[in-house]
This record gives structure tokens, C-alpha cells and sequence, in this order.
């Protein structure tokens, strides 16, 4: 191997190494909860641990799948989760689209509010909100999740949509106003088709975020057929008692709940990689 390819060849592998110890240093955790998972309840504890699961032992799976409290928790993440990537892509693409193509003045400080909105912390609101959904009766009512995950959700939504409709040619908005199309139905029918890469890309972003909201879901649901999939996971029996934490059935929990997360990102996973490469070449 000559000089000239010899350093192409060493930096390839080099690039090829570091990619490669990150992803296996992003996925050890994973693959720790999973072999955990398959294990027996004395076999988690062993000395010293064990890697694989030897032998496979499928009973905290099976507690786990059939216990009616945690499908009721799965279906509750579902829902909410659902809710506040509907609503908040469909407000949230109208703002971008608007930031994006009106002109008005204070548009930059809107963006840069809309943000900070976004980095606010939410347990320094958690007390004022519990007071006044309480007043509104809406403690153990998914809408007391649904109204704050909207509100952090909608800023990301219309920050991120934003650049998308901005990489839009214009020319394709005058011409649909040339033949006679109202900016609503420009809207509708020729630049949300076009930015679906990225409203695709948008919605996965705040389905994760939904589903693996922790603080509102924990503080505003006390009832057991209310909360939802993280909340359970935190609250199996014995999960407060460190010599009896259950930790197989933690981990099957865990893992069965991260696996709609890579069910949805594995098909939607074109449209994923589109809508994050959109913009990157002009011309």
C-alpha cells in the first residue's frame, strides 16, 4: 500500500472505530436492560455477573405482558402522546409556516421567545399548575397532561418547522396564487406535501418527548388506571424498597416500552433520514 492511500485508508478506519465505540457505548445501557430482563431474579445479583442471560428465563417478561395495570399505562402513554404530537404539529406548523413567509416586525425576537419557551424548566412550574388544574378538576384527567406537554412540545414544533418551510421555493407558493389558490389552500395542498420529510421528522421528535414525559405524568396522576408507562415502570411494587426491587420486571417494563419507539422509528425511518437531510444540498 503506497503512501498516497495508505492515510485515506487510516483515517476511514479511524472515523470507522470512533462511530463504532459510540454506538456501542450509546447501546450498552440498552443491552444491559435487556439481558437483565431475561434473567431470574437470583441470576441478576450473581458474583460475578454474567453477560448473557444462562439460562434464558422469560418470567419477568410474562408478570410483566400480563398485568393489566401496565397495558392500561401503555395505552395511556399512547394517547397522550398521540394528542400532543397532533395538536402541536397542527399549530405548529401554521406558526412556522407564518414566521417563515409573513413579514411583521419582532419575527426574530418570536423565534428566540419561542425557544426560550422551550428551555424553560418544568418543575419550576409544577406546583402553580397542580393549583390550578386542581381548580379546574383536571387532576387524574389526561388533559392535565395533554395541555403541558403542548406547551413545552409547540415551541421545538415551530422552531424546527420553521427552517423547513424557509428551504421552500417561493416560486411554487406565486404560482398556486396565480391560478387562483387562496393562501390556506397554498398551505394545504402545496407546501405541506412538500415539507412532509420534516413534519415527519417533527412528529416522531415530539411523539418521544410525549411518551417519555416523567414529572407532569408522576404529579397530576395519583389514580393507578391513570398514569402512564414511565410512571408505572417507576412504581412497581416493591421499586421504593431497595433489598426487594424487582429489577427483571423493571427491565422487561422498561424495554416494552422503548419497543414501540423503535417499531415507529424503524418505518418511518425514510422519511426520518429525509427530512433531517432536507436542505443540505442546494441547487
Amino acid at each position: 500500500m503506497t503512501r498516497s492511500t495508505f492515510g485515506p485508508a487510516l483515517q476511514r478506519g479511524a472515523t470507522v472505530s470512533v462511530v463504532v465505540a459510540i454506538v456501542l457505548w450509546c447501546l450498552a445501557p440498552f443491552y444491559w436492560t435487556v439481558i437483565t430482563s431475561l434473567k431470574s431474579a437470583n441470576a441478576i445479583y450473581y458474583s460475578p455477573t454474567t453477560y448473557l442471560p444462562e439460562p434464558i428465563d422469560l418470567a419477568s417478561w410474562v408478570k410483566v405482558v400480563t398485568l393489566s395495570r401496565f397495558q392500561g399505562a401503555l395505552m395511556n402513554s399512547a394517547i397522550v402522546a398521540t394528542c400532543v404530537t397532533v395538536v402541536s404539529l397542527l399549530l405548529g406548523s401554521i406558526c412556522a409556516y407564518a414566521i417563515a413567509r409573513l413579514r411583521f416586525p419582532g419575527k426574530d425576537i418570536v423565534l428566540t421567545i419561542v425557544l426560550a419557551v422551550s428551555m424553560f424548566p418544568g418543575i419550576a412550574i409544577i406546583s402553580p399548575l397542580y393549583l390550578q388544574f386542581r381548580d379546574w378538576d383536571l387532576i387524574n384527567n389526561k388533559l392535565a397532561l395533554i395541555l403541558p406537554g403542548v406547551t413545552f412540545t409547540l415551541p421545538v414544533c415551530i422552531w424546527t418547522l420553521t427552517a423547513f418551510f424557509r428551504d421552500l421555493p417561493r416560486e411554487l407558493e406565486e404560482a398556486a396564487y396565480v391560478d387562483g389558490a387562496s393562501r390556506v389552500q397554498t398551505f394545504v395542498q402545496v407546501i405541506a406535501p412538500l415539507a412532509a420529510p420534516g413534519v415527519f421528522t417533527t412528529a416522531i421528535l415530539l411523539f418521544i418527548a410525549s411518551w417519555n414525559e416523567f414529572l407532569f405524568a408522576r404529579t397530576f396522576m395519583s389514580k393507578v388506571e391513570q398514569v402512564t408507562a414511565p410512571v408505572a415502570i417507576a412504581q412497581f411494587e416493591g421499586a421504593d424498597i431497595a433489598a426487594v426491587t424487582p429489577w427483571g420486571e423493571i427491565s422487561a417494563a422498561a424495554v416494552a416500552t422503548t419497543i414501540p419507539l423503535v417499531i415507529l422509528v424503524l418505518v418511518f425511518q425514510r422519511r426520518i433520514v429525509a427530512g433531517l437531510t432536507s436542505g443540505a444540498v442546494k441547487g
